[in-house]
């Protein structure tokens, strides 16, 4: 009969797992938030919301990617700024 020591290895291959599926999901969410901004891309030169689809892309990025949480930022700044610009051009 064969006794084996028991080696305890579940901490170290659920740490692997974890480092596993973290990467997996990073992967998952640019594939598609990146798709999703070069369709509202697109979008710019084809009839449609493209004004809608790409923060929509770039939310979806910022889930997972600091740069991508900072650009929605300056874009939803942007946004209204310009909007203000608008009411105010309307009123007068």
């Amino acid at each position: 009969m064969d006794v084996s020591p028991i080696v305890n290895e579940g901490p170290k291959r659920q740490n692997h797992f974890t480092y596993v599926l973290r990467h997996a999901r990073r992967v998952v969410v640019f594939v598609i938030g990146s798709s999703i901004v070069l369709v509202g891309i697109a979008l710019l030169f084809l009839p449609g919301p493209a004004f809608v689809v790409i923060p929509i892309g770039l939310a979806v990025l910022a889930t997972e990617f600091v740069w991508a949480r900072r650009l929605l930022r300056r874009a939803r700044q942007k946004a209204g700024d310009v909007a203000g610009a608008l009411s105010r051009k309307v009123r007068s």
